[in-house]
């Protein structure tokens, strides 16, 4: 096939084209580039889709697509329509075995009909790691067992949008723990800045399309699947991992790792009994506290790592939606979505992150008596306002004594205080007025640093909180210490430059903001194993490998291939 780039088609942010349009217009703008007859295309494939907003609110439409043409030379046709974006297409796919023999260094891969299915792998967590890890395996001959602390993905969602009526926190099924992850109730952004020089993305991407996200995740700029359609995907993998000859148990949490006399993993203890294993994957998530607290016990090599926190922070949707588009709204573009960066001036990153346009924040606690905010969005993003966290940079020197758990107790005193402060709803506070109550204690210079120009483009009467779980309006400036609340006040000041209104006084700041990533790393090697606990493999995001969804899933088929390798190499 031949790939032609960079197709413009202009937007006028309401008129909706529909999917024969489209096909029909890209085929008419690449044929005049190839030099060739409409007649001659045989099909046509979307590669890559994004907004050129750089002129708004001239908006465009740019496309990637392959061209397959009837009995025509594609080399010919490429050399002679003679463009800088026009090329042969290469077909190139996501191959497990070749990524095994490239890590492993073996020439020929001999494997009888049986291969794994004799070896114990036990995953701890299904969420994008695990789940993904254990479709890998099983899809390759091993018979994997998952485990879980939480329930299934429908009675999990049925116990979240309880406690989010009551309060009533269970901790083993929340919006951290159960089928899918703490992702499934996200955005279910599917970004990734990790390089896929092995195609593990792609094949993370296929994997999704085929148990039921839509197609265009594909080739979007910008791919989200929504967390009502993640519910249904994280369900058909399970059914696939089963159908496979693996195994999924969930309510099942583990309590101890066993090792044999040379201080190999040999048995998982858990709430429902233990379970024999060869290897151990530890696909757990970044708030599995407990399970930090017996790797610890049992002399694991962790060490704390740097992660962030800080607020959730809401605009109207017709806000962010104008600054990005120039349109208020546009009835032939989705609810615009933005990214947002800035250094201190003590050279502290505070940046977006989570950005859900048109979505809820949520109340994600896991522990009594602790508050954590997050971002979701269904798959229309048809929500009145854009949240994202706007969240500091934070490392070792500024919340602990350099002892492995120091982060998660620096996040349980914030929870705490979140928590405290709006007895247990969701405590929210306008930005004006958190910026006036922290700038009171400020020296003069400190003042002459954070006060900008501000413009307030929101009308506060009509603008509230989408929220699931219960809210109040509370001090959310008490949350954070004080250096903290500063650097989130002079990046919002430095937002509202790049956004017009984005530190409007009456934007909706919430909090707190904990859960970023996880607050230590579980060391392993360059076969992805524990470096002093044989046959344990630490993955994904709890264990400091992953920032989301697609890098978690990408990790866990990584640590599938490992497995596979260590497996066909000691054969």
């Amino acid at each position: 096939m031949i790939r032609v780039g960079q197709i413009k088609i202009k937007n006028d942010g309401n008129t909706i084209i529909s999917g024969d349009e489209l096909k029909r217009l890209l085929v008419e703008k690449a044929v005049k580039r190839l030099r060739v007859k409409a007649g001659d295309v045989e099909e046509v494939l979307i590669r890559k889709h994004s907004v050129d907003a750089r002129k708004k609110p001239e908006l465009f439409d740019i496309y990637v697509v392959d061209i397959l043409l009837k009995g025509n030379s594609e080399e010919k046709t490429v050399k002679t329509c003679r463009d800088k974006d026009v090329s042969i297409a290469k077909d190139v796919q996501y191959d497990f075995w070749e990524n095994v023999k490239g890590r492993f260094d073996v020439k020929d891969i001999q494997r009888d009909k049986g291969f794994g299915a004799d070896k114990k792998v036990v995953i701890i967590g299904s969420g994008p790691a695990g789940l993904f890890c254990g479709l890998e395996l099983a899809k390759n001959g091993f018979k994997p067992v998952i485990i879980e602390r939480g329930s299934d993905v429908d009675t999990r969602s049925r116990i979240v949008e309880e406690f989010w009526k009551s309060g009533k926190i269970n901790p083993s099924t929340n919006v951290q723990f159960g089928e899918g992850g703490a992702g499934t109730f996200s955005d279910g952004k599917l970004n990734t800045v990790v390089k896929d020089r092995f195609l593990r993305g792609s094949e993370a991407l296929d994997i999704f399309v085929k148990f039921g996200a839509p197609e265009r995740i594909r080739y979007e700029s910008k791919p989200h699947i929504g967390t009502d359609i993640l519910k249904n995907v994280v369900k058909n993998i399970r059914g696939e991992i089963i159908r496979l000859g693996g195994e999924v148990v969930f309510e099942c949490c583990a309590t101890d790792l066993v090792p044999d006399e040379n201080g190999h993993i040999r048995k998982v203890l858990t709430t429902k009994g233990e379970f024999d294993a060869d290897c151990v994957v530890l696909a757990i998530g970044h708030s599995a506290r407990d399970t930090f607290k017996m790797l610890m016990d049992r002399e694991v090599r962790m060490e704390p790592k740097p992660f962030a926190v800080g607020f959730r922070v809401e605009h109207p949707q017709k806000l962010i939606n104008l600054s990005q588009y120039g349109i208020e709204e546009p009835k032939a573009l989705p609810a615009s979505p933005y990214k947002l960066t800035a250094t201190t001036h003590d050279g502290r990153g505070v940046y977006s992150f989570c950005m859900c346009p048109g979505g809820y924040v949520v109340n994600a606690s896991s522990e009594e008596g602790g508050l954590a905010v997050n971002g979701m969005s269904y798959s229309a993003r048809a929500g009145k306002n854009a949240n994202s966290a706007i969240i500091i940079t934070i490392d070792p020197t500024d919340y602990g004594d350099g002892a492995v758990d120091s982060g998660i107790e620096f996040q349980r005193k914030l929870e705490k205080k979140a928590y405290d402060i709006a007895n247990g709803r969701i405590p929210v506070e306008y930005y004006g007025d958190f910026k006036e109550a922290v700038l009171r204690n400020a020296g003069e210079e400190e003042k002459s640093k954070l006060c900008g120009e501000n413009i307030d483009l929101i009308e506060r009467e009509s603008f509230s909180p989408q929220m699931k779980g219960e809210y109040a309006f509370a001090p959310v400036h008490e949350i954070l210490p004080k250096k903290l609340n500063l650097s989130f006040i002079e990046g919002m000041e430095k937002f509202g430059k790049m956004i017009q209104g984005y530190n409007s006084e009456s934007a909706l700041i919430s909090g707190v903001e904990s859960r970023t990533s996880s607050p230590v790393r579980i060391l392993r090697n360059e076969d992805g194993e524990s470096v002093n606990v044989a046959g344990l493999y630490p993955c994904g995001e709890g264990a400091g490998y992953a920032g989301g969804i697609m890098s978690a899933a990408m990790d866990g088929i990584r640590t599938a291939e490992l497995i596979a390798g260590r497996v066909l190499c000691a054969r």
